[in-house]
């Protein structure tokens, strides 16, 4: 695994008017681009994941993985607004030498991937083998294979949507309250919103999850149990994990990220817009995601000319696509195998 920073050093327009004056990238890379740069890989990550696929997304890449650096060269970069290394609101604003904090401008998923856009420019990459994304990623991948349809040959997106729905934004809505609610929101210090961040993430969780997998996971043993629950244990447990790696700011801008996905803005429409994609397409959902439901991926897949649709089940709901990861490895080999058989060119 090989870590590199990109610095970009114009200004960086906005999709909702306002500017960067420059940014960084933090991404890292496994493998090696063989002679005709045809075993390329790139993967989006989710809300608040990072460039280190090897570890949050182990099941499918690694040395024993589907996608390893023996055969592949795979590259992750963690997005604008994040606080694993790219520029976000905890970041220096060049403009005034202090923390951006609560400045740090509205970013959307196009301006992440336009950012990924120069980012592949300056590495010299024409073509990806396979773009692959989930949640927040695969709303990044979807973006990216609408703007460059030419790009990637592979298109593989897991429990995400064409537009964030009501229901995914009042989830983050929620969440944000909960961050308002701590009254050190707002101050210009790294730790503000901690304690409203680890409620936010609690009420994530319930949408992460659902009520068989806190059925499963959560029940108590003693039927004389009347505090200290197992469910509230692991509700602190899931915040405060959170609050040890993130902040409060990027949870806010990311959330208002992940609202601002629509791919019919500033288009015909969401159906065209889905129809312009020329990658020969893997989309996956999980049976038990409450979040990103099935239906969001059925339609999705309704309107891409060249797709394949996988339903995996899982207890694990919307998190299912970063636990079920040998469901999702036998459906990606499947989508390669199927594709082989129709005698369309891939390197996998």
């Amino acid at each position: 695994m090989q870590e590199h920073l990109f610095k970009y050093n114009k200004k960086y327009k906005l999709e909702l008017g306002e500017q960067l004056n420059g940014f960084e990238l933090s991404y890292r890379t496994l493998g090696s681009i063989n002679e005709n740069a045809s075993n390329i890989i790139w993967v989006c990550h989710a809300l608040t994941g990072n460039a280190d696929v090897a570890d949050w997304w182990s099941g499918l890449f690694g040395k024993k993985a589907i996608f390893n650096p023996n055969e592949h060269f795979i590259i992750c970069v963690n997005v604008i607004g994040s606080c694993y290394g790219s520029t976000g609101p905890l970041s220096i604003n060049p403009d005034t030498k202090q923390p951006y904090y609560s400045s740090f401008p509205a970013i959307t998923i196009r301006d992440i991937v336009g950012t990924l856009e120069i980012l592949r420019k300056e590495l010299k990459i024409e073509h990806i083998n396979t773009l692959i994304g989930g949640s927040l990623g695969g709303q990044q991948a979807l973006e990216w294979a609408i703007q460059k349809p030419n790009l990637m040959e592979n298109l593989i997106i897991c429990a995400t949507n064409a537009i964030h729905s009501p229901w995914g934004v009042a989830f983050n809505e929620t969440q944000r309250m909960a961050i308002e609610a701590d009254p050190t929101w707002g101050d210009e210090n790294p730790k503000a919103g901690d304690r409203g961040l680890k409620a936010a993430r609690a009420i994530a969780m319930l949408s992460y999850r659902n009520y068989s997998t806190y059925e499963a996971t959560q029940s108590e043993d003693d039927n004389n149990t009347t505090d200290n629950f197992k469910a509230s244990t692991y509700q602190q447990y899931q915040g405060q994990k959170l609050l040890n790696r993130f902040n409060a700011y990027s949870y806010w801008t990311l959330s208002k990220t992940m609202d601002s996905h629509n791919l019919g803005r500033g288009r015909t429409s969401i159906e065209n817009s889905l129809q312009r994609i020329e990658a020969y397409t893997q989309v996956i959902g999980v049976s038990s995601d409450v979040l990103f439901p099935v239906s969001e991926q059925r339609y999705i897949t309704s309107h891409i000319k060249n797709v394949t649709y996988e339903e995996i089940s899982s207890l694990y709901g919307h998190d299912g696509f970063l636990v079920e990861t040998h469901k999702i490895a036998a459906a990606i080999r499947a989508f390669f195998k199927q594709k082989k058989k129709k005698k369309i060119s891939t390197s996998i």
